[in-house]
């Protein structure tokens, strides 16, 4: 499976969340990778609500996000999308450690491509 989206598409992405867009971006991410988007919803779960920012349930498919704040954090979406996109894509690289790394690649493509010039 091909992880390398080009740093215009990760920046648009970005944006998108940035807007308050994110089951956009979500989608779009989704399709890129031939799997079902994942649900995002703000609220909590049961012996996490004071740990955690976000959290991805793999057997709802479902991204967890503490308040408004962080259902529009880009680093905090794209690393919980991570988690799903392991879980259903079939990839076995599933650390907290890769999935901080995906959401930093496209938050420096967004820096270098840099949409207020």
């Amino acid at each position: 499976m091909e992880f390398n989206l080009d740093d215009m598409s990760k920046a648009k992405i970005v944006q998108l969340i940035l807007d308050k867009k994110t089951e956009e971006a979500l989608f779009k991410l989704s399709k890129y990778y031939s799997i079902q988007p994942p649900q995002i919803v703000v609220g909590t779960i049961k012996g996490k609500r004071r740990t955690v920012y976000a959290v991805y349930v793999q057997r709802e498919s479902k991204i967890y996000c503490i308040n408004s704040d962080i259902f529009y954090n880009p680093f905090i979406v794209l690393h919980e999308f991570y988690h799903h996109l392991r879980t259903h894509a079939g990839i076995h690289r599933g650390s907290e450690k890769h999935a901080n790394q995906y959401a930093k690649d496209f938050i420096n493509s967004y820096n270098r491509v840099n949409f207020s010039e």
